[in-house]
């Protein structure tokens, strides 16, 4: 393992291994006692993808919610599943499988188009044409402002969905899902968030799926391990601080170095590491 490999490890928190059990005992705990400190709170909202992190920080969020009820008799703490498609979504029947699954208290659909749109348009208009890259990451801002839109009016908290092995890469939208209140599976890598998905007993579709973004509408579904140019099981490897390959390291490390902006908070004059 060289210096910047175990650097990495530490900033990200990863283990080489877990005990399921005890990683989802310490997320349900962890955002549990979020609410007890801030007692205003009285919601998680969470958007649903259908994919394996928002099923999993769902599902966590589900099993807090049904705690705190039976803890405190108080009924109105709630986790509330977003459903925000860009008009209709390819893989809508995994979300709404994964709703399923997590036993949502409420399940709210925002369709984002028309305001992404309605955005494009209007910077289209100022002269600003946005190339399909960069209408993904209007597409994520939007669904994020439509959660906190949700959190807003329901005494609510935002769950984010970031993990080690997409915070390495930065392979996410700064303030987009890149913006919550609480990352409960943050210090976990992907194959260890699918180990505490089968320990939940969730539907193995559900989390052995091909991961994707599938925001570029050029490049519909496209897995994040090619846009990345990496595997996830080399990424693990890698945050287990096991031995890659050269060239998979090099790749690793070149996105962590080239994002490190998106893992830190807006940039102030006695901040040096952009130096």
């Amino acid at each position: 393992m060289n210096a910047l490999q175990a650097e990495i490890i530490a900033a990200l928190k990863t283990q080489p291994t877990i005990d399921p059990a005890k990683e989802i005992r310490r997320s349900v705990d962890f955002m549990k006692a979020y609410l007890k400190k801030n007692t205003f709170l009285k919601s998680y909202v969470l958007g649903i993808s259908g994919g394996q992190d928002s099923t999993l920080v769902g599902a966590l969020a589900e099993k807090a919610m049904q705690e705190m009820r039976a803890e405190t008799g108080d009924e109105s703490y709630q986790f509330i599943a977003v459903r925000l498609p860009y008009g209709e979504q390819a893989d809508e029947s995994d979300a709404m499988a994964a709703i399923e699954f997590m036993a949502a208290d409420q399940v709210k659909r925002v369709n984002i188009k028309g305001s992404v749109d309605a955005m494009v348009q209007s910077l289209a208009e100022t002269g600003v044409i946005v190339s399909d890259f960069n209408k993904g990451n209007i597409k994520a801002r939007v669904r994020m402002i439509a959660q906190y839109g949700v959190a807003g009016e329901n005494s609510g908290a935002v769950l984010g969905t970031d993990h080690s092995a997409e915070s390495i890469t930065g392979f996410y939208t700064k303030f987009g899902d890149g913006g919550a209140d609480l990352v409960p599976i943050f210090r976990l890598n992907k194959r260890q968030g699918k180990a505490m998905l089968a320990e939940l007993g969730a539907p193995k579709h559900l989390y052995e799926k091909v991961p994707t973004a599938d925001l570029e509408e050029d490049r519909p579904a496209l897995p994040d391990e090619l846009a990345l140019g990496v595997t996830y099981d080399q990424i693990d490897d890698y945050l287990e601080g096991r031995q890659v390959n050269e060239e998979a390291a090099t790749k690793i490390e070149n996105w962590y170095k080239k994002t490190a902006h998106k893992r830190h908070l807006p940039i102030t004059i006695y901040d040096t590491f952009w130096q």
